[in-house]
Parts: structure tokens; C-alpha cells; sequence
């Protein structure tokens, strides 16, 4: 959860984050402040890993066309006015992104906790994926898609889906 902290801290001060191999390159306006580099410098693995994690074989014009289509669709089909068709848009991009981005688990194990079942605290499939589920127990599945949807956001946000933009 640090890296989206990371991801989150540098995307509010103006920083725009890629991968360059094993590096991260940072592009900004302004020289970001020490305490997000530090950040970033921190969890430099983890962050790099979430921004693969999103192996989709979508580029970042597919995912903003596909913003753009849904808000367009939201704003003149459905009459909603810009801003809640674009919160509406994203929505439908997080879902995508988690569709796009399956979460497996070999069976016998929470992806989650890491705990075993048992007859008190039993392990549920999640998904329907024909390679395989992501094992959890029920309790462990809050906090689990909390932090995928929190993925899917950072991917997202990282690629410009969703931020304010200017519009014709």
C-alpha cells in the first residue's frame, strides 16, 4: 500500500512516472519535494511492479479512449453533465482495469492473509478466470479488493484516466 501512497503524494505534486527498464522516470513542471522522492526512492520496487502490474496489452490511448467513450456515452446519451459522467467513466474504467487484471492463487491458500482453510474458516473462490481463482476467506476479501481497486486506481490515475482535463 506505500507505493499507491507514493504514487498518490507524487501525482498531487505534478509528477508524471514511468519505467525505463529497472528505473523510474519522473517528469514534473517543478522539482517535486524531497519527501516524494524519498518516497518514491523507498518503494521504488514496489511501485515499478504496480505500474507492470498492469500487463493488459492496452496502451495508454486505449485506456483514455475508452474514458472518453464511456463519459461521452454518460454525458450525451445519459444527460448527465460533464464532471459526474467522467466520475461515472472511471468507475467503469476500475472495473475494467480489475477484469483486465486478474488476481490467481494456487487453491489452499488466502492470496490474502496467506492462512489455510479450515472447517471454521473456510477458503472461497473469487472470479471466474479459466486459469484459476484467487483463494480468500470471506474476511480477508474486503481489505483484498480494497487494495486492488486502490491498484486500479494508481494504474489509471498514472496514465492521465480520470484527472481534470480540459475539453473542447
Amino acid at each position: 500500500m506505500r507505493a499507491v501512497q507514493a504514487l498518490k503524494l507524487a501525482r498531487a505534486a505534478g509528477v508524471r512516472i514511468g519505467i525505463d527498464g529497472d528505473a523510474l522516470t519522473l517528469t514534473a513542471e517543478a522539482a517535486p519535494p524531497a519527501d516524494v522522492l524519498d518516497l518514491l526512492s523507498c518503494h521504488k520496487a514496489e511501485v515499478i511492479a504496480l505500474l507492470r502490474t498492469g500487463n493488459d496489452g492496452w496502451s495508454d490511448e486505449d485506456w483514455l479512449a475508452l474514458f472518453d467513450e464511456r463519459a461521452a456515452i454518460a454525458e450525451f446519451d445519459g444527460g448527465l453533465p460533464r464532471q459526474e459522467a467522467e466520475v461515472r467513466a472511471f468507475d467503469c474504467c476500475v472495473v475494467e482495469w480489475l477484469n483486465r487484471n486478474p488476481a490467481l492463487s494456487p487453491s489452499g491458500h488466502c492470496l490474502n492473509c496467506g492462512g489455510s482453510g479450515n472447517a471454521r474458516d473456510v477458503l472461497l473462490p473469487f472470479g471466474t478466470e479459466p486459469a484459476g481463482h484467487a483463494w480468500l476467506h470471506s474476511r480477508c476479501w474486503p481489505a483484498w479488493h480494497a487494495a486492488r481497486k486502490a491498484t486500479a486506481i494508481a494504474a489509471l490515475t498514472n496514465m492521465g484516466i480520470g484527472q481534470q482535463r480540459t475539453h473542447p
